[in-house]
């Protein structure tokens, strides 16, 4: 069992929520990240969605994308995620990695180090799990074969327009967790109908045997301890990102763990 399902599947047993904060890497200091990681973690982060900064992502908002662009000006790639990775995994062997991110870097890496060489190197890094926003299930059996091969799930973004043969696709080849798409639209866009959350579950569960995050919105305890309710996986991005953006480095960890903790008490009450 790896280590996102078993964080899971012990949560569910307790009757808990998973927490699951999504950051830039490399965002907003190049060299802050395992120690943001370290911070999430022990604020009550249960699995941590790590951003691999891609110059044309089509599905992030202008808080991400702005996060994204200064990763990258400050010279981060996906061969730097992953030693951030490795380098969070010197303290830290239990909370679950995944990393979140666009087709492109994936196959630029594997171009460059030899074909396999991303599932290869993320596996030895400490990768849990991987999701690739343009990657349509239909198209990339072979991939989830290749990650589930090294202990890595592949994990699939479900949104309100989300047809039952599409649900049906994605549950084919699924692993680990789907992550529901809350909002039409893009990252951090929107205001959340938590009713419509609620109503859209059940249809996906229909099809989906693996548990359900949520994500999009969600900028509050309020709003996480109602989604909470009805999803097994609250995430949580462009707050976070807005929280540590002008933040000194010195306090953007104090920073994020503190806003965690709040999520954490809301959603364990």
């Amino acid at each position: 069992m790896n280590r996102i399902d078993a964080t899971l599947n012990a949560l569910k047993a307790q009757n808990r929520k998973a927490l699951i904060p999504f950051v830039t890497a490399g965002f907003p200091f190049a060299d802050i990240t395992p120690d943001l990681m370290h911070g999430m973690a022990e604020a009550g982060a249960d699995i941590i969605e790590l951003g691999v900064p891609f110059s044309d992502p089509s599905a992030d908002g202008p808080v991400i994308q702005k996060a994204g662009d200064r990763a990258l000006a400050l010279g981060i790639g996906l061969t730097q995620v992953l030693a951030m990775v490795r380098g969070f995994r010197e303290r830290n062997s239990t909370t679950p990695v995944v990393l979140m991110g666009y087709a492109n870097p994936i196959e630029r890496y594997d171009q460059k180090h030899g074909a396999g060489a991303f599932v290869r190197d993320a596996s030895a890094a400490g990768v849990d799990g991987v999701l690739v926003v343009d990657y349509p299930p239909e198209e990339c059996e072979a991939f989830a074969e290749a990650l589930r091969a090294h202990g890595m799930d592949l994990i699939f973004l479900l949104a309100p327009t989300s047809t039952d043969e599409r649900m049906a696709q994605v549950a084919r080849i699924a692993s680990g967790y789907v992550y529901y798409v809350s909002l039409k639209g893009v990252t951090g866009a929107g205001t959340l109908d938590v009713a419509q959350v609620e109503a859209m579950l059940p249809r996906i569960r229909q099809h989906v045997h693996i548990p359900v995050g949520v994500g999009f919105g969600i900028r509050d305890a309020e709003t996480a301890r109602a989604i909470g309710r009805a999803a097994d996986a609250v995430v949580i991005g462009s707050r976070i990102i807005q929280l540590i953006e002008n933040e000194p480095h010195e306090k953007v960890v104090a920073v994020a763990a503190q806003f965690l903790r709040t999520i954490r008490k809301a959603l364990d009450a």
